[in-house]
């Protein structure tokens, strides 16, 4: 069965705990947006010291960090620190290399994010040394967004090439598009909009996406 993530892109810690226990009794993992306005044109909850107690009334949730900045190796230690167990950087930061260098030295999962508008071949010399590839459908920065459909042909070429590697996708994942990428070769679906627009029918909309992926 594929994997649903629910996407969390919020400021707010106390959102962020509410959502988490929204979801907390149907997935084993979420994701938390970070932005520090560097890469993208937002700015998100940038204090993680909060998320290690908070984690321990939800010890069957696993949280990954998606680092939409250009400086991700500086965010390596706190989230590590707060019990973060995934941490994706992006190809578009500055230096992507030192980033997965360093997380080496962490007990993280390390990940590598695409974003939408950026070609294939830019990423693909990071996919022998990582866990698992991001392929953004949007582009990076905000909720809400509608798929770019060619970025379907990205998640193909990857699975080709790779088909040991995990393959996440995030933006414009429904019940519509989530048939599209598995079929293309995702394995695990962030979703954030369509997942939270209702929260008394979180769980249905889950179930959603995995029976229609």
């Amino acid at each position: 069965m594929i994997d649903i993530i629910p996407g969390i892109l919020e400021k707010d810690f106390a959102e962020i705990e509410r959502r988490i226990g929204w979801v907390s009794p149907h997935v084993s993992w979420v994701q938390i947006d970070v932005a520090d306005n560097t890469l993208v044109p937002n700015e998100t909850l940038l204090k993680f010291d909060q998320f290690a107690s908070f984690l321990k009334a939800y010890p069957n949730i696993s949280l990954e960090a998606h680092l939409m900045v250009a400086e991700p190796e500086k965010y390596i230690r706190p989230l590590a620190d707060a019990g973060f167990k995934r941490l994706i950087a992006h190809v578009e930061s500055h230096d992507p290399r030192r980033f997965l260098d360093e997380v080496t030295y962490e007990s993280c999962e390390a990940g590598i994010a695409i974003d939408g508008p950026t070609e294939l071949e830019v990423v693909e010399p990071f996919l022998e040394s990582v866990d698992v590839v991001l392929v953004m459908m949007i582009e990076a920065g905000f909720s809400g967004q509608a798929l770019m459909p060619e970025t379907i042909e990205k998640i193909k070429t990857i699975h080709e090439n790779f088909p040991d590697l995990a393959i996440e996708v995030d933006g414009g994942i429904n019940d519509k598009t989530a048939k599209l990428v598995k079929e293309a070769g995702a394995t695990r679906l962030v979703s954030t909009s369509y997942l939270f627009k209702d929260p008394a029918n979180i769980a249905s909309a889950i179930a959603r996406l995995q029976r229609f992926a």
